[in-house]
């Protein structure tokens, strides 16, 4: 039962971006939510609450320019993994994966992380 709650809140969560539709997260957001943004790196920046969560993705939602491509969605049992690519404006993107855990039909805890632009890591001769 879980699984499919989670499948369906998750589901929605990503089709109120897909449409741009900020009203959608209205009743995904639970009161104590915590949600971890991707900026600034390394450790994004920490929303608490259902009014913060939801004015930061209402934002992101409406935004007409900007959009997100899911690439992949797996859920288990109360928790959801969304791999993703955000295309800015100017034609540029970034890679990540967010890390949300539903409870009670809503959205308790969104933890974000992306691939940044930097030296890669050396490989083992």
């Amino acid at each position: 039962m879980q699984m499919s709650e989670t499948s369906e809140v998750i589901h929605r969560f990503n089709q109120a971006f897909q449409d741009h539709d900020p009203s959608a997260f209205a009743d995904l957001i639970a009161p104590d939510c915590v949600m971890e943004s991707i900026q600034p790196a390394p450790d994004g920046t920490r929303y608490e609450g259902y009014d913060a969560n939801l004015a930061f993705w209402q934002a992101l939602a409406a935004d007409r320019v900007a959009h997100f491509e899911v690439e992949d969605t797996f859920v288990m049992g109360d928790r959801a993994n969304i791999r993703w690519r955000f295309h800015f404006g100017d034609g540029g993107s970034v890679r990540g994966v967010s890390l949300i855990r539903v409870r009670d039909g809503r959205i308790v805890e969104a933890l974000a992380y992306s691939k940044s632009a930097g030296a890669s890591a050396p490989v083992p001769e």
